[in-house]
């Protein structure tokens, strides 16, 4: 008998660009309503998730990435994606982006700033 692999796969992630920004076009695009807004940041539910890619086009600060494709210093968002998606709720329409999004857009090493 085969052994059946029953672990959950992230398809895409959202990274540390999205940090204080939070644009939201992504989630207009998405068909199965996978994103989960927290304060200052989205993440994208693995359960979720159909591998579209729709979403990674629209994001202003390139914060989207296959889970194949997240840098190395990036790594730890693949977890704390998986992690925050069941304590946040789903959102389903864009809304304007924060406040300062714009100042810190360019910002790198944001993980410090990230509201749970």
């Amino acid at each position: 008998m085969p052994c059946l692999n029953f672990e959950t796969t992230m398809t895409y992630v959202v990274t540390e660009s999205c940090i204080r920004c939070k644009y939201t076009d992504c989630v207009d695009v998405c068909p199965v309503d996978c994103f989960r807004e927290g304060p200052n940041f989205l993440v994208i539910d693995p359960d979720e998730c159909i591998d579209c890619a729709v979403c990674v086009p629209e994001c202003p600060v390139n914060a989207i990435y296959a889970e194949d494709d997240v840098p190395g210093d990036q790594q730890h968002f693949i977890k704390l994606n998986a992690d925050l998606t069941h304590d946040w709720p789903s959102i389903t329409k864009s809304k304007g982006a924060l406040p300062d999004a714009d100042e810190w857009k360019d910002v790198k090493a944001k993980l410090d700033q990230l509201v749970k």
